[in-house]
């Protein structure tokens, strides 16, 4: 969570199978139907936002090549994703792979949001999933890990002699109870994984000797035009996108 990257994938052909107002549907050029999935049956097609006008042209990352206006039933485009920055809302993996009518089977699961766009608690559903292994040649560039020296779960002290515990680079949990501000750097690793860790504990010093907190959010509200939020993204297995 808070990863920001530079999302693409290389245009390839696809055939137009539908156009609504809304939508573009195309014969994926991806995946494969899963034989040993009885319960969905997937007909090999995939539903792309197709109105620049709508809320879910903001979310969605593939485009075609022509765009929507210029394509007609039949015809083949290219289907793929520009160049896009984004920011991770959250990472899910599913033990075993989530069975979804198609091949490969989802294992992992990364919601994101472009940039310029903000966590919106208010909404039932935001973002746009990527599955890493799923087959697609999309290529996740890291631009920019906030904090990358602590993992969920670290234990911290920092300059001020408050103890924190670390969950995501927004969300941090003091342990005297007083309201969560942020932590004054430098920071000092107390436990991972419940123990201590002297390897670990010298990354982090030398990772915060300089620098802060404030410093790490201007740099991650920089890249991502976005607010920061203590965002944890449930995912409902009941609801599966568009593809």
């Amino acid at each position: 969570m808070g990863d920001v990257l530079l999302v693409s994938c290389p245009y390839t052909d696809a055939r137009v199978t539908r156009l609504t107002r809304r939508e573009v549907v195309v014969e994926w050029p991806w995946w494969e139907v899963d034989p040993e999935c009885d319960w969905i049956e997937w007909n090999g097609q995939v539903a792309l936002a197709g109105d620049p006008a709508s809320y879910d042209w903001d979310l969605e990352l593939f485009r075609t090549d022509p765009p929507p206006p210029h394509l007609e039933v039949g015809a083949v485009c290219q289907v793929g994703i520009p160049p896009t920055v984004v920011h991770v809302m959250s990472v899910e993996r599913m033990d075993p792979p989530l069975e979804t009518g198609r091949l490969p089977r989802l294992g992992t699961q990364v919601m994101v949001l472009r940039a310029g766009q903000s966590h919106d608690p208010d909404l039932e559903w935001q973002g746009y999933e990527i599955a890493p292994a799923d087959g697609i040649p999309i290529a996740l560039d890291l631009l920019f890990r906030p904090y990358a020296c602590l993992v969920a779960g670290d234990e911290v002290a920092d300059a001020a002699g408050r103890a924190w515990r670390f969950d995501a680079p927004w969300d941090w949990h003091p342990f005297d109870g007083q309201e969560p501000s942020e932590p004054t750097w430098p920071l000092s690793l107390l436990t991972r994984d419940g123990r201590a860790d002297d390897a670990a504990a010298t990354v982090v010093a030398r990772a915060t000797r300089s620098g802060s907190h404030e410093h790490e959010l201007a740099r991650w509200v920089e890249l991502t035009q976005a607010r920061p939020t203590r965002l944890v993204v449930v995912r409902d297995p009941a609801r599966q996108p568009n593809h």
